[in-house]
């Protein structure tokens, strides 16, 4: 690959009123008192495959829906991908041409590492860019069940600049040195070897910003996935608020100083509380499509 032409510009340096008073004491606490693990705030764990299997595809299936809610379906492009736990070296995915809103468990397809699809519901085209990326991603990462990709408004925006996110928000530093530019944009990924190039790119981060195409995220649950995902959208959004509030003058934005961003991410970064910012996307989409759940995790639905 060619390297990029652009370089991203430095990221300004935290600012401080000239009456604030500077400290070392972080009011914060224990980064570690953010979330609590216990039953409540952690994924289920099963004994039988199946039914994590069955269990996995219902949440995938709630997660499309749930990116069609926040209006990340953009034509028939996108994919979230879920590493199947009966057999680990295939995934499940949408079929190509359905929208997000209409996807159920039965319509989901199993493809496998060499992009044949091995199970699923009738329709199973398969969309040639998740297998090129997804299976790259799941390769090489495996402590990813989860990954997801769209061409989200806000993220195709910021993926235009050359530019990572700026630590100007509390949301934004649960991406805080975990997340990354992928700059070299070659057309529509149908080869595999442009998806090993994403993927090691990417690293053992859990979000990536893809140059003029669009955002990815990955995590060790389907719930952080999405969480993240939305966040980072949101955060794509503020960023080009902020940046357009000061006439694109960055010198003119307020950044969080690195040792609080630092805590920051240790307090919402980690897998379990994106775990656990997810809950309440999939209990209100459970709540809408009248669905039963235990500790708001829809342990019911089987």
């Amino acid at each position: 690959m060619a390297p990029s032409a652009v370089t991203p510009p430095a990221v300004p340096v935290s600012k401080k009123l000239d009456n604030e008073a500077s400290s070392t004491v972080h009011a914060s606490g224990d980064p570690a008192l953010a979330f609590v693990a216990d039953e409540t705030t952690s994924p289920p764990i099963f004994t039988d495959k199946y039914e994590e299997r069955a269990y996995l595809k219902h949440r995938l299936a709630l997660a499309f829906r749930i990116f069609a809610q926040f209006g990340f379906a953009e034509g028939v492009a996108g994919h979230i991908t879920v590493r199947d736990p009966v057999d680990p070296t295939s995934f499940w995915v949408n079929p190509f041409g359905m929208h997000f809103s209409l996807i159920r468990d039965e319509d989901l397809i199993r493809v496998d590492h060499a992009g044949v699809v091995v199970d699923g519901g009738r329709n199973r085209r398969l969309n040639y860019a998740a297998y090129a990326i997804h299976a790259q991603i799941h390769s090489a990462r495996p402590d990813v069940l989860c990954a997801a990709h769209s061409h989200t408004t806000y993220g195709r925006a910021i993926c235009s600049t050359g530019r990572t996110l700026l630590p100007l928000t509390q949301d934004s530093c649960v991406f805080y040195n975990d997340h990354v530019y992928y700059p070299n944009f070659a057309g529509v990924v149908l080869a595999s070897e442009e998806g090993a190039h994403i993927a090691a790119h990417l690293g053992s981060k859990k979000a990536a910003l893809l140059g003029n195409h669009g955002l990815l995220t990955v995590a060790p649950t389907i719930e952080a996935c999405v969480a993240w995902f939305k966040l980072l959208e949101s955060c794509c959004e503020v960023q080009l608020l902020a940046d357009a509030s000061v006439g694109g003058r960055r010198e003119g934005l307020v950044c969080i100083g690195e040792e609080e961003a630092k805590i920051t991410w240790e307090a919402l970064g980690s897998a379990g509380g994106g775990y656990f910012m997810g809950l309440p996307l999939f209990q209100v989409a459970e709540k809408e499509f009248g669905e039963r759940t235990v500790l708001g995790r829809g342990l019911e639905a089987y």
